[in-house]
């Protein structure tokens, strides 16, 4: 019974109190409704626009190991909002990233690194140092233009089909001595 006592007497110490503050009560009551219709008059005027439901790629911790760590710090600097949920959402799932630069980086590496026997590259470039040893040991004049194509290039068939100029024209611009100096 002493809680609705006092509350009782606090209720009637208030109104006493606000009853015999006439423009104290008056300000008390304007400011926060001044301010409610400044807010309702902003919202008016500025409508919200409709924001679509935002997915954040995933970002492996550093436990997750260094690659995939750095693959998330890296491929999502900009940190882009997409409309549908992304791959990584699902729990347990750490790699998205099968189609980034840094993956590709360590693929390539590790192809060209593991399948090097097997491959025409060490051959391509003993075939572009024998042509630089004749570049440096020639004096210019008997480099032909022919000598600068890749092999089975179709630089004459583009010249024959789409510039229409004739095979032996072709043949002769192909055979046609470069100067160095001049180029």
């Amino acid at each position: 019974m002493a809680f609705w006592t006092q509350l009782g007497l606090l209720l009637w110490k208030n109104f006493t109190y606000r009853r015999r503050q006439t423009f104290q009560l008056l300000i008390e009551v304007a400011w926060p409704l001044f301010i409610f219709f400044i807010l309702i008059s902003v919202r008016l005027s500025y409508p919200p626009y409709e924001q679509h439901e935002c997915h954040f790629p995933n970002k492996a911790m550093p436990s997750a190991g260094t690659l995939p760590w750095i693959q998330g710090i890296i491929c999502n600097a900009n940190n882009p909002c997409f409309r549908y949920p992304t791959p990584g959402e699902s729990p347990g799932i750490v790699g998205n990233f099968n189609a980034s630069i840094v993956s590709r980086l360590f693929s390539d590496a590790k192809r060209l690194l593991l399948y090097s026997q097997q491959d025409t590259s060490i051959k391509d470039v003993q075939k572009v140092l024998g042509k630089l040893r004749k570049l440096g040991n020639s004096s210019g004049s008997d480099l032909k233009l022919r000598d600068f194509l890749v092999d089975n290039e179709t630089f004459s068939d583009f010249l024959h089909h789409n510039v229409s100029m004739p095979s032996s024209a072709v043949e002769e611009l192909l055979d046609a001595e470069v100067n160095l100096q001049q180029v």
